[in-house]
């Protein structure tokens, strides 16, 4: 589902952290957030999952301002993985995922045949098939991130809305994670600080400093040795990558910009 950001502006505790930011994700693209620390990115996101509302601007989901529909209706279109994660659920992981299909349940109804495929799908998706009983208060950081994962994949929802979800992955399970999203092909908007895993999943990236939008294109655009340098202060050479092809950065950690 088309996703576009029009004319975003979001002012909190009257200071503007994002000002006049238009960007689009198209259909089935991965659209990465990149930008330092405060930049913006995860007030972004809060406005696109209605968590946040625009001082000015509106974010489009195929043509319809979000803030025009339900919750309900909200929830069938969008999944969030936000940066905050709750506190200790007292559920099973299994409950968990489970809360991911409450938008398609009647009041009051239980699960039917269909939720329960979808919720043993999201569970294996994500590596955790047979961990269902487990407490989810007693799973470590990771395995927490990826049952709420689960969680945001057993909404179905034709858009992904992601901030920073590879924290407290383990190398293997970062890279078992953006392979499912690129074979998902949903359409995504993610924040990532890691600029290499930015570089070789998303289809698009965008550059917020100081909550504006300054630079948006392919990653191999848009990464060079000169913005890295102005944005993220850091000097860096772009190379490609041997296995992949993807942009490469070789940060120089001994004479930071």
């Amino acid at each position: 589902m088309r996703t576009a950001i029009e004319d975003l502006t979001v002012t909190l505790a009257g200071r503007e952290v994002l000002s006049g930011v238009h960007l689009i994700a198209g259909e089935g693209e991965i659209a990465g957030l990149v930008g330092p620390n405060g930049s913006g990115k995860s007030t972004l996101l809060r406005t696109v999952y209605r968590h946040l509302k625009p001082s000015a601007g509106r974010v489009l989901l195929a043509g319809r301002d979000v803030r025009s529909m339900t919750p309900t209706e909200t929830a069938r279109h969008i999944a969030a993985l936000p940066q905050e994660r709750g506190g200790d659920f007292e559920f099973t992981v299994r409950e968990v995922v489970a809360m991911g299909r409450a938008p398609y349940q009647r009041a009051f109804a239980g699960e039917d045949a269909r939720d329960r495929e979808v919720v043993a799908e999201a569970l294996r998706q994500v590596g955790l098939a047979g961990a269902e009983q487990r407490s989810y208060a007693a799973l470590s950081g990771g395995e927490r991130q990826r049952v709420l994962l689960a969680r945001a994949f057993a909404q179905q929802p034709e858009v992904l809305v992601l901030d920073e979800p590879t924290n407290h992955l383990d190398v293997r399970h970062q890279v078992e994670l953006l392979a499912l999203l690129r074979a998902r092909r949903r359409t995504t908007l993610i924040s990532l600080h890691d600029l290499n895993a930015a570089a070789s999943l998303c289809d698009r990236l965008h550059v917020l400093h100081e909550g504006a939008l300054v630079a948006s294109g392919p990653p191999r655009e848009v990464l060079t040795p000169e913005l890295l340098e102005k944005v993220f202060g850091v000097r860096a050479a772009v190379l490609e990558h041997p296995l992949t092809g993807d942009p490469l950065i070789a940060f120089d950690h001994r004479a930071p910009a």
